[in-house]
């Protein structure tokens, strides 16, 4: 049995105040790194530490950006009755903006058939075995389509 490695991680973005300058608190998160199927790939030895720093960033990016799906009730104040419905500009934080704007070029520069294991994989979740299954690919492709795409997170966010 593998055991769960908890960590805690600080990123830049999440400054509580991202106008003011100088120092600031930051935002402790704790992570438990097995549940990131590209992190169980790269303490395999199957991924090289690039691809792993890239698959996170990509990971971090998307949860950042709030893209996931909601799953419970949002408690927040209904938007006024002259909109209809839909995240207004001032919601979003200018690091949720960014995340944003940073998963999508990213996506963007990994290409429309690499995009698609990038997504499954390192956003959703999901087991390579079941993005082969998703995808209709051949077993075993998946490892080494994942590794390419990585490679490529890799040269966008500048970590080769």
């Amino acid at each position: 049995m593998i055991a769960r490695r908890l960590e805690t991680r600080l990123h830049p973005d999440d400054r509580i105040d991202p106008g003011k300058a100088g120092p600031q608190v930051m935002r402790y998160v704790t992570v438990n790194v097995a549940e990131s199927p590209v992190a169980w790939l790269a303490s395999r030895g199957m991924l090289t530490m690039g691809q792993l720093h890239a698959g996170e960033r990509l990971r971090a990016d998307y949860e950042r950006a709030g893209l996931a799906a909601r799953v419970t009730m949002r408690w927040d104040a209904a938007p006024p009755a002259k909109s209809r419905g839909g995240a207004r500009a001032g919601d979003a934080s200018l690091a949720r903006i960014d995340a944003h704007r940073r998963f999508h070029a990213a996506v963007d520069h990994v290409g429309p058939g690499l995009a698609d294991i990038c997504w499954r994989v390192i956003c959703a979740g999901e087991g390579i075995s079941g993005a082969e299954k998703a995808l209709r690919w051949p077993a075993r492709s998946g490892k080494l389509v994942l590794g390419l795409a990585l490679d490529r997170l890799v040269r966008f966010y500048g970590l080769g």
